[in-house]
């Protein structure tokens, strides 16, 4: 295709060239150098001397044909290919039977490609292969038919023994070739022993093919030699393919086992049940594995102490096994000679020894014991943290050990908690101490039974845990001591009515001498009695009320009153008790209502809630029942009464009822029929102005106090004032509301939302519940502030939401705020102060006296820039 002038891919026309090679058939060099794309070949194609091999017309795989020259040819040929692929070229030039060829004709040929990439240059050797010619003769009658024989050329199995002897060299095999038929054969070796270490270990006749071995070898270092032998004609063409030679050292028994350590040490707790392991001894052997040589066996030659025999050890592993129980208090240390010997153990094995040492570790396989079993000791009463008795104890267990450490119990005796036991580390004995005092009226002798254990739980025999030698018994004897008197029980309760007369005898108190557990000679006085309501003889210990008990005056009410009464004996010594009082509840108080003034929006309240209280017991107290009492026609008219629940009522107005203020008496009366009767201030108005805090306040106070205010109520301000002089702080407080006065004089709104003085310095007010208008006050004594000068959001109030929510308080704090703390009306709660305008630099100023301010006009120079900094806008 090619030729025809088609210009095929590179691959393509390898692949063409591979089918040529592939048939047998010959190439020119020129046909080749027409060729587009060749790679392998260069285009300047030379032939070599042709080479002719005379061959039998069957060859066998691997069969050597010949040998050819390749070096005088191309000796820089770095590709060498036959072109026939029944035959292969090696790189020494000779040729093989890629597998078994029959030649079918008598002449067969191939090609031989020599390549050199670097130079592109190529030649080529013919070769011809030619049937050998055979001389037919007759065959005798009585000769033997010749038969084919099996190949000599293959591995053969050779060794050699370890350390030999000799003599030397020493005949190890003889390699022969079929080759050696047909031609003269050269024999050759190399590889480890021969031209590498051990080197001139091996050494072979080149003519015959015999091996030897030049001196003894060590199989520990070297075990197995890999030879190669080489077979090749005398004009130096290979023979036959190399052939891999193994050579074996056989083992000798030329090394002893060695243990892996020549002193062992192992440890192995006391008692410890037959058959533990102890440790583990291990040897060693360099011979061959899993031979006689390397079969060891283990045994124990030797042990000191000689008797009893209490070890046993593996003869394959090696292990040391207990065969008795082993007690550290009779011996708590074992040597023992181990031997170790290959062969199996026999006679004639190799053996070596090592030493064993095994410690007895201590367990607790004894229990503490009393030196005797009674003790006596004994206390004064009445003292305590002391210690009255050390108890010994032996243990036979590794001193300074858990096994060796007591522990002390008390077993009996103890259930009052007066006696503790502890262990002194250094000593371990039990130290018993008294940590309650004692009584001797009441114990004169303790019995107390003690027990002790170790630290570490028990491993001996448990039986033995069950015998007297762990127990003790310990009798305390108590010494009398002269007491003080004793109040006992510390805290007595008695009981008595609420009002009872002045003189009334609650009870008789008594302490008493322990020693006699007689009261004679006592006296009795009171240490504590907050009210002054309790007196008590001196002598009898009688107690009786000295005024008239209030329950209700009781902090915190209706508590029990406590009361300390000191017990003194003839020798100065005391004793304190308690002596709590109950007072049983009469029904002494009314109820009472919570409220005094009341505010009623007619446009969006029908009527207002009135509350009270009772400050007696709950069966003394509600449900309450509320009336009008003694009203007028106009207010029974008016007004009504109903009940809400069991302490409040909705006090509600008739529609044609005035806006105005009304004084309405309520009675109301408890279950027990105690009753008050009360007039309450009710301001019923039509709350048309938003500002309506302002025109209840101003109105009810100017009624009040009968101070008047300027019409035109938009142009005045409320002054918050700061500058009174100090006085006792008035907390008008109800519902959340928190306000003070100074001196008698109100600071502010009592009672407006949100509201708080503290320290003579008014924080912040919210003037509507839920609203964003705020009146924000600087902090700073003898400051006031008006309503102009805060800044905030458009005051917006919800009327519905304002009622609900100050109805209920308006009234109250503002007829509180205007008394006094003695109820009396205060003359200045509410002050006139002239309209100063808006925008004022210097704000509003409340109006005092002029007098002393001069030297505001004569300040320094940097007041004068800070004022008129701050005055700028």
């Amino acid at each position: 295709e090619s030729r025809n002038g088609e210009k095929k891919k590179r691959r393509c026309c390898v692949l063409k060239i591979s089918r040529v090679f592939a048939g047998g058939e010959g190439v020119d060099c020129k046909e080749l150098s027409g060729w587009q794309g060749v790679v392998v070949f260069s285009f300047a194609c030379e032939a070599c001397k042709k080479v002719i091999f005379h061959t039998p017309s069957k060859l066998e795989a691997d069969k050597v044909v010949g040998r050819v020259n390749l070096k005088e040819c191309l000796g820089s040929a770095d590709r060498i290919q036959s072109s026939d692929p029944d035959f292969r070229v090696l790189e020494d030039g000779s040729v093989y039977a890629a597998h078994a060829v029959v030649l079918s004709d008598e002449k067969r040929s191939f090609t031989i490609w020599l390549s050199d990439s670097k130079k592109q240059t190529q030649k080529e050797i013919p070769v011809l292969l030619e049937q050998q010619k055979k001389v037919l003769r007759k065959r005798h009658t009585k000769e033997t038919v010749l038969r084919r024989s099996k190949r000599k050329w293959a591995p053969i199995p050779a060794s050699m023994m370890e350390n030999s002897s000799g003599p030397f060299p020493l005949f190890l095999q003889r390699v022969q070739s079929d080759a050696e038929q047909n031609y003269t054969i050269v024999y050759s070796i190399s590889g480890p022993g021969v031209d590498q270490e051990p080197l001139n270990l091996f050494s072979m006749d080149g003519k015959t093919g015999n091996l030897y071995c030049s001196q003894p070898v060590d199989r520990e270092e070297y075990d197995v030699f890999d030879l190669i032998v080489r077979a090749s004609t005398a004009d130096g063409y290979s023979a036959e393919l190399p052939l891999p030679l193994s050579i074996r050292v056989e083992d000798d028994n030329d090394n002893r086992p060695i243990f892996t350590e020549a002193i062992y040490n192992f440890e192995v707790p006391e008692s410890s049940k037959i058959g533990t392991t102890v440790g583990v001894v291990c040897a060693t052997d360099r011979d061959e594995p899993d031979t006689m040589h390397t079969r060891l066996k283990y045994s124990i030659t030797e042990q000191t102490p000689r008797s009893p025999g209490k070890f046993s050890v593996h003869a394959s592993t090696g292990a040391i096994t207990t065969v008795y129980v082993l007690d550290r208090e009779v011996v708590d240390k074992y040597s023992l000679k181990m031997k170790v010997q290959d062969m199996d153990g026999r006679s004639h094995g190799l053996m070596s020894t090592a030493t064993c040492i095994i410690t007895v570790k201590d367990s607790n396989d004894n229990l503490p014991t009393f030196r005797q079993n009674a003790y006596e000791t004994s206390v004064e009463e009445n003292m305590f943290n002391v210690e009255i008795l050390r108890i010994p104890v032996e243990d036979k267990d590794l001193i300074n050990t858990s096994s060796w450490r007591a522990n002390f119990t008390i077993l009996n005796g103890n259930e009052n908690g007066h006696f503790n036991i502890s262990t002194d580390k250094e000593t371990n004995e039990g130290v018993l101490c008294v940590v309650k005092a004692l009584n001797y009226e009441e114990n004169r002798q303790v019995g107390l039974e003690i027990g002790v254990h170790n630290e570490a739980p028990f491993t001996g025999d448990v039986t033995r845990i069950m015998t007297n030698m762990n127990r003790a018994f310990v009798t305390v004897h108590v010494k009398d001591q002269d007491e003080g008197p004793e109040c006992k029980p510390a805290v007595q309760y008695i009981q008595i009515k609420e009002n009872s007369p002045v003189g009334s005898k609650i009870k008789v108190y008594k302490a008493h001498d322990p020693e006699t557990s007689s009261s004679s000679g006592l006296r009795y006085k009171l240490l504590y009695d907050p009210k002054g309501w309790i007196t008590i003889n001196e002598f009898s210990g009688s107690v009786e009320t000295s005024k008239t008990l209030d329950r209700e005056a009781v902090t915190p009410r209706g508590a029990l009153y406590n009361v300390t009464v000191l017990a003194i004996d003839k020798g100065g010594r005391s004793c304190t008790g308690t002596l709590v009082v109950n007072i049983e509840d009469e029904n002494d108080n009314a109820p009472e209502i919570t409220q005094n003034f009341l505010v009623i929006c007619k446009t969006k309240m029908e009527y207002v809630d009135i509350t009270a209280v009772d400050p007696d017991e709950p069966i003394h107290g509600a449900p309450f029942y509320f009336s009008l009492a003694n009203a007028s026609p106009e207010i029974n008219r008016l007004w009504g009464l109903v009940r809400f629940n069991d302490t409040a009522a909705h006090l509600s107005y008739r529609k044609n009822a005035k806006s105005q203020e009304y004084l309405i008496p309520i009675t109301v009366k408890d279950r027990g029929n105690q009753s008050i009767t009360k007039t309450l201030t009710v301001n019923l108005c039509d709350c048309t102005n938003q500002a309506i805090l302002l025109t209840v306040v101003c109105g009810f106070v100017s009624a009040r106090n009968k101070k008047s205010f300027p019409e035109d109520l938009t142009q005045q301000n409320l002054i918050i004032s700061n500058t009174e002089a100090p006085g006792d702080n008035k907390v008008c407080s109800a519902s959340g509301f928190t306000t003070d006065t100074v001196n008698n004089s109100s600071q502010g709104f009592c009672g407006t939302m949100g509201s708080e003085v503290k320290n003579g310095r008014q924080e912040t007010i919210e003037m509507v519940k839920g609203g964003n208008q705020t009146l924000e006050l600087c902090q700073g004594a003898g400051h006031h502030h008006t309503l102009g000068s805060c800044r905030g959001g458009t005051m917006e109030m919800d009327h519905s939401e304002w009622y609900s929510f100050t109805q209920p308080r308006l009234g109250e704090k503002l007829h509180l705020c205007n008394q006094d703390e003695d109820h009396m009306p205060s003359q200045d709660y509410v002050l006139t102060y002239n309209y100063e305008g808006r925008g004022s630099p210097a704000g509003s100023l409340e109006k005092q006296e002029e007098d002393g301010l001069d030297f505001l006009n004569n300040l320094e120079a940097k007041f004068t820039a800070l004022a008129e900094t701050c005055t700028k806008k």
